[in-house]
């Protein structure tokens, strides 16, 4: 274990200072998630939400840590097991990062050497155990000698991955001040939000949702850092005139402001998947109207920098509806983990077939000639939002007293809207909840309506929606697979 730490320690000092898409943790993580059933993506989700991604380092590096034990065992008795082991794990983590969008042969340079210190580590470790006498004395000198290796290996690898770490903070602050440029001001400025758009009741999540708060959910284990001077996005595939545009082109456009939610597919009835922001972009019909799709397309794959790809219908991105390119996000330049310097967003489609985050390319196409990363994986290819409400106060298992008592949440049905919500409490009649006023179709909706808790004892609390067309929630339930989760929420509450 002190040699595959010296190796994979070496291994994130090289990658941060020659080969930033090297590092053969994240690489196989990565892998991983490339690999992984929809229904074990769900099921991470699902216990640890937006802390996903740490989750599936951490367990990358302990299965690092059992395949590390394993070889030196095997090395120790029947050599060489072991070496060899070390050396299948390294051609993994190779193809785990040639197998990365965007990737050159040098960035394998960080798992090579990752290989080749934690091979000859290992080497040195055995040959020096074996010196040991069995039962030998801590204060032996053979003993004193292979643990002053051990601890020499094992300090190494934790101060190249801590140096490696410092580098890429570095990077990161640098890219964090590049990132601070200052938005240019909207041409179409967004519609005003009405002052009863927001419900003063504590626990009730607000209207729009902080960039610090707002979820993330993506397959990219490291952040795509891209040079705003160097990115370009290119309009290509069934169109009349292929269209490329840079960063500084795409503010020189007339930007467009609008307020939009946007919805996980993995949201769960009642999960935290889903927020609310004011974004800056320019409308992404107006650039597929200069490249003039050709008759018979019906689909748009958008890629991401890191490769992901998400299919839009292209009837979606060429209506009425406000679908961009946004650069914006509450006020501020996009952050980092939410696409900057560029991502899309789409009213009423679950972001994974539509808000490709750092985007780099719309391919026109269609829907019988292109799959994209989740289609290959089981779900749907198209994502409309689901109507959906749920509810924010009281929470879940909350004791509350006797009397009136707030109930308090958000109802949604992007580029529909919400006509009405109701409570229900227990098994009796639906009660008509007070809406507060909608900024758009394409953004949720607070909504109260004031329990007169009684009797004593367990109840349960009921929400469903009723959308601007007049279609009432389901309460059919179903999972997030294949196309997003269906059913009434509801949680448990006790009056005392």
């Amino acid at each position: 274990m002190a040699a595959a730490l010296a190796g994979l320690g070496t291994a994130e000092l090289a990658a941060a200072v020659l080969a930033p898409a090297g590092s053969p943790i994240l690489a196989v993580g990565a892998l991983v998630i490339d690999l992984a059933p929809a229904w074990l993506k769900e099921l991470v989700i699902t216990l640890f939400g937006t802390a996903d991604k740490v989750v599936l380092v951490i367990c990358v590096a302990l299965g690092a840590v059992v395949v590390a034990a394993a070889a030196g065992v095997l090395e120790y008795r029947r050599p060489p097991i072991g070496r060899v082991l070390v050396a299948v794990a390294g051609a993994l983590a190779v193809f785990a990062v040639l197998s990365r969008e965007n990737t050159a042969t040098f960035d394998a340079t960080p798992a090579v050497l990752a290989m080749v210190v934690s091979a000859v580590l290992l080497t040195v470790l055995i040959t020096q155990l074996r010196r040991t006498p069995v039962g030998a004395a801590a204060s032996a000198p053979d003993r004193r000698r292979f643990l002053a290796w051990a601890g020499a290996g094992a300090a190494l690898g934790v101060l190249a991955a801590a140096g490696g770490q410092l580098i890429s903070a570095g990077v990161r602050a640098t890219d964090a001040a590049r990132a601070r440029f200052t938005l240019p001001a909207a041409a179409v400025p967004g519609a005003p939000i009405p002052a009863g758009a927001e419900l003063d009741i504590p626990g009730l999540a607000p209207l729009i949702t902080p960039n610090t708060e707002f979820y993330r959910i993506d397959t990219a284990l490291q952040v795509p850092r891209i040079d705003p001077a160097t990115w370009t996005l290119k309009i290509t595939g069934m169109v009349e005139e292929e269209v490329e545009i840079g960063f500084a082109e795409l503010l020189a456009l007339p930007l467009e402001e609008s307020t939009t939610t946007l919805t996980c597919v993995s949201n769960a009835v009642g999960g935290d998947l889903i927020g609310n922001a004011t974004w800056l972009g320019y409308p992404i019909r107006l650039l597929l109207a200069q490249a003039r799709p050709l008759s018979g397309a019906d689909m748009v794959l958008s890629r991401s920098e890191d490769g992901w790809t998400a299919s839009t219908p292209l009837e979606v991105l060429t209506d009425d509806r406000n679908a961009i390119l946004a650069v914006g996000m509450n006020g501020e330049p996009l952050p980092l983990e939410h696409g900057y310097p560029v991502r899309m967003v789409v009213p009423g489609l679950y972001g994974y077939v539509s808000a490709t985050k750092w985007v780099v390319e719309l391919n026109v196409t269609r829907f019988d000639q292109a799959a994209a990363y989740w289609t290959t994986r089981g779900w749907t290819a198209q994502g409309p939002v689901k109507l959906s409400a749920r509810i924010d106060v009281p929470r879940r298992n909350a004791d509350v007293a006797a009397g009136p008592v707030t109930v308090a949440g958000v109802a949604w049905s992007q580029h529909v809207g919400i006509r009405s919500v109701q409570v229900q409490v227990d098994d009796g009649a639906w009660n008509d909840a007070t809406l507060a006023d909608a900024i758009s179709a394409d953004t949720w909706r607070q909504w109260s309506w004031v329990w007169p808790a009684a009797p004593a004892g367990r109840h349960t609390l009921r929400v469903r929606a009723t959308d601007a067309a007049g279609l009432v929630q389901t309460s059919v339930r179903r999972d997030v697979i294949p196309d997003g989760a269906t059913g009434l929420h509801d949680i448990p509450v006790t009056v005392a």
